[in-house]
Parts: C-alpha cells; structure tokens; sequence
C-alpha cells in the first residue's frame, strides 16, 4: 500500500472554504502510525484543542546514517509512554533525513513538552537530528518545507507565523539547532513555503557550514565505500 495523505484531518481544517484555498498546497505522503508500528491511543480529552500554528523542532539526538526513521518512531513512542508518561508521541509530523514523513500525534490534540509553555494550539513538526552537531541535508530540508506548507494552508496561518522551539521557550533549548535555525532566522526556508502555497517550484539551498559549526551531514544512508583496485 502506497503512503498517502494524513488521513484524519481536523474538521476545522475540513472546513476552510474553497474559496478562500483555491489551490492549497497539495498533502505530502505520509507513513502511516500503522505503517510504523504505532499503536492505536486514546488520549485525554483534556488535551483536546484547535491547532493554529506550526512549531518546528529537532529530535536532539543524533542521526546515524542507515539507521531505520520507523524504528526511531517505535523507540519515541516507549520513550514518551514509558519514560514521559504521556500518551503518544509528542510529535504531529517527524521528517527523517530520507524525505519521509511519518504521523504522529493526532492532530485534535495538543503536544507534550519538556519545557515550559503553553502547547496548546501548536502543531509539532521535529526533524531527526541533531542540528548542533549535524547540518541538515537538502531532502530533509525539502520534505519539512512541504509538510510546512500544506499544514500552514489548512491552518490559514501566515508563513510569518511559524515558530520555532527556542522561540516560545526562550532560555530553556537550543532547540531546532543552529544549522537548522539559521534557515529560519536567513527567511530562506519562510520563502520556500510560500513558494509551496503559491503552487511555484520549492527551492531551498543549502547553506555551507557555520563558523565553528558542523561539517557533517545528517544523512540517510553510510556514504558508498570506494572500491579497491585489484592491484
């Protein structure tokens, strides 16, 4: 079965009227929480809310190249019942160094944090990696300005509007990395989302490394060994 949109969209998102989305920002594929391995949750209503604004995030750890983004997915989820106590990751989307996009939360319910602000009303996109010791590479880069877009056209929320996790928890993370940030702080990455929502084409380039930065790529895959001669 191929991966396919999001399948439980907010009524609310349902709701925006075709006029005012003429031509949305189409919905990227998406791996599914069965897909995954994620299990069926039922949530506290308490969490319940109407999500406004995209939150951008890393994952914080470092991503070692060839590693499998659904296992990663399967180890958040222990993690965050097991250790955290919530009930399923604290992630709506998870963009892996591949491209792909994985469901998380459910939308209609607000995230988790481990620092102090109010989540609700948020919707939590964190990119695997390690964004200050990793750069984060252009597929990664690409499928998080997609994802972005189409969320942001749902939501009726201007590009201007998307926050980052440093940025509502000033002082407590460095949270989504400075090699990533620095996309967002530049407005490179607000410009190809609103290429996206325009229907133009998305380009984003990658930027070379910071001063005293990283020099390595989160990566997908272990780069190709080079073969030997023979003699």
């Amino acid at each position: 079965m191929p991966d396919a949109p999001a399948r439980w969209l907010l009524p609310a998102l349902l709701l925006v009227a075709p006029a005012v989305l003429a031509e949305p920002a189409p919905a990227p594929s998406i791996v599914m929480r069965e897909r995954w391995g994620g299990e069926e949750v039922e949530y506290p209503e308490a969490l319940r809310h109407e999500p406004a604004t995209v939150l951008l995030h890393h994952a914080g750890v470092a991503w070692r190249a060839g590693a499998d983004p659904a296992a990663s997915m399967r180890g958040l989820l222990r993690f965050s019942r097991e250790e955290k106590g919530w009930p399923d990751v604290p992630y709506h989307f998870v963009v892996a160094p591949d491209g792909r996009i994985f469901e998380g939360r459910d939308l209609r319910y607000a995230p988790d944090t481990n620092t102090s602000f109010d989540p609700t009303g948020y919707v939590n996109v964190e990119l695997l990696g390690n964004f200050e010791e990793q750069r984060v590479n252009a597929t990664q880069l690409d499928a998080a300005v997609r994802v972005v877009a189409w969320l942001a056209d749902r939501l009726e929320m201007p590009t201007a509007d998307l926050a980052t996790h440093a940025g509502v928890a000033p002082g407590q993370t460095s949270c989504p990395g400075a090699d990533f940030l620095r996309y967002l702080d530049g407005g490179s990455f607000h410009a190809a989302v609103d290429a996206a929502r325009a229907g133009e084409p998305v380009e984003i380039e990658v930027l070379p490394p910071l001063p005293d930065g990283p020099q390595a790529f989160a990566e997908a895959e272990e780069p190709a060994v080079p073969k030997r001669s023979a003699n």
